[in-house]
């Protein structure tokens, strides 16, 4: 297929202000988007509501506002352009929300506007928490056991069916934001009832606890000939409990066998067919390590954080793709840099190469004046760093000092190294972001890996990693000035 005649000006919506658990990643979507767009004669116009973003540099589209995220706004700059289409999966939830206003309230129908790169109902039945659980079962892929609430009274009803500990999950709404943990009725209404007001319609999946499972996700990108390519796996270390933006991830799989790689590889492209989403998907996995088995958190019908790591992790541009894949272009139409072959990706979803990307996040908790260190379902995190290296150990100590908060590495921060095996143990209950410096230095005390996975449910296979380190910090400091074998 050849790039779509029918539309010759694209309105883009960017993803609004940089927030904790909605970052800069978007305005790197945002800006590939452009790009893809007007190489291949689009005129673009770009709404966003800040204006310290790449995006909103005048060179970037032929029309730039930065305005308001509404649909009154949006609707008058619509009428003003007269945009032929809408491209809203580059954008973050603000952009796919965006969309689903504008259609609701029938502008778009009122100026001919198309929806590029996902229809409405995919956004539903990948947003919706009711329409995609529905989605799934209909798909026969395993769901953690939920209900769906519109009051918190109803919150109380499915929890006295399921039972604590429960997971709350808003619809609609980035970053975790509003969902939470929560093990007693208490907890249970504060929750929900933040969760409706914040979720746009007002609903939230009330959901059995996984706690501790391994978290597993898979980049997909799809075009309109329903070819498809799994980019990139990113296995998370942090276990469910920690948001997937606050966790400690990794790429490709290590720990994760091949059987069961394939076997989320070939749901994830189940889903993304089933959802019909032309461009980057985020699908996000859950295994239970003991029992095998695995259930679907979610899927993001768009580009994402993790996207953004992905691209950056395997050299496949995937906003790039999706804005051009969204124009009518197909896979195997898009000639990749590598080689220009679309075979290629189509086997695995491992990184192009023989390296270890990993992703550490980086907090800023001494700005926010009584803001607990604790990690949990909503993301806390202000950005990222990723880091490269041909191993686990040297790409974790690139990574610590890719933070630029004045640590070289993992040992003797902020005096942990005072704090005996036991203190360190109890730290280590709650999830914070110096969890892996108090690992670190709980190891170096002597405690039994066995025991810090089951406190923290990181696997053992990180934590040997770890102790690799300490053991040869160990050796260095014992011995200065000699190179260690």
């Amino acid at each position: 297929m050849a790039k779509r005649e029918d539309i010759k000006k694209v309105l883009i919506i960017g993803s609004g202000p940089i927030v904790i658990g909605q970052a800069c990643e978007f305005d790197y979507s945002g800006t590939q988007a452009c790009k893809a767009l007007r190489e291949l004669g689009y005129k673009i116009v770009l709404v966003n509501s800040n204006p310290a973003t790449i995006m909103t540099d005048p060179v970037m589209a032929d029309a730039t506002y930065i305005e308001p995220l509404n649909v009154e706004r949006l609707s008058q700059i619509i009428e003003k352009e007269r945009p032929d289409a809408l491209l809203p999966n580059l954008g973050g939830q603000t952009g796919l929300n965006m969309a689903m206003e504008l259609n609701k309230a029938g502008v778009l129908d009122k100026y001919g506007v198309k929806v590029i790169g996902v229809n409405l109902d995919a956004i539903e039945r990948g947003e919706d928490r009711e329409i995609f659980k529905e989605t799934m079962k209909s798909l026969g892929i395993d769901t953690p056991r939920s209900g769906i609430c519109h009051t918190v009274e109803g919150a109380e009803k499915i929890a006295e069916e399921i039972g604590f500990p429960l997971v709350v999950r808003p619809a609609y709404t980035m970053g975790g934001q509003g969902g939470g943990f929560c093990y007693n009725v208490e907890e249970l209404r504060t929750i929900v009832a933040n969760g409706l007001d914040l979720s746009m319609t007002h609903q939230c999946l009330i959901e059995e606890s996984i706690l501790g499972w391994e978290e597993l996700e898979v980049e997909v990108v799809r075009d309109s000939k329903n070819q498809m390519v799994a980019i990139c796996t990113i296995e998370n270390i942090d276990a469910v409990g920690v948001h997937t933006g606050d966790s400690f991830c990794a790429a490709p799989f290590m720990t994760i066998d091949k059987d069961l790689e394939k076997k989320l590889q070939e749901m994830a492209f189940k889903i993304v067919e089933n959802i019909g989403v032309i461009g980057g998907t985020n699908v996000q996995f859950a295994h239970n390590p003991k029992t095998g088995r695995v259930v679907i958190i979610e899927i993001n019908p768009r580009t994402s954080r993790s996207s953004a790591l992905a691209s950056k992790a395997t050299g496949f541009p995937i906003a790039l793709v999706s804005a051009k894949l969204a124009s009518g272009l197909t896979l195997d139409e898009i000639p990749y840099w590598r080689d220009g072959t679309l075979e290629k990706y189509t086997l695995g979803g491992a990184p192009d190469g023989d390296y270890v990307v990993l992703k550490f996040a980086r907090w800023a908790f001494e700005k926010f004046r009584g803001a607990k260190d604790e990690l949990g379902t909503s993301m806390k995190a202000v950005g990222e760093v990723m880091a490269i290296g041909k191993n686990f150990k040297e790409t974790f100590q690139k990574a610590i000092r890719g933070l630029e908060n004045g640590r070289s590495g993992l040992g003797f921060a902020k005096d942990f190294n005072k704090k005996s095996a036991d203190e360190l143990c109890e730290m280590l209950k709650t999830a914070s972001s110096e969890r892996y410096f108090q690992l670190y230095e709980a190891i170096r005390k002597g405690v039994p890996l066995s025991k810090l996975s089951e406190i923290t449910y990181v696997k053992e296979f990180f934590l040997q990693q770890m102790k690799e380190l300490v053991d040869l910090e160990e050796e260095m400091l014992k011995n200065p000035g000699r190179v260690p074998e």
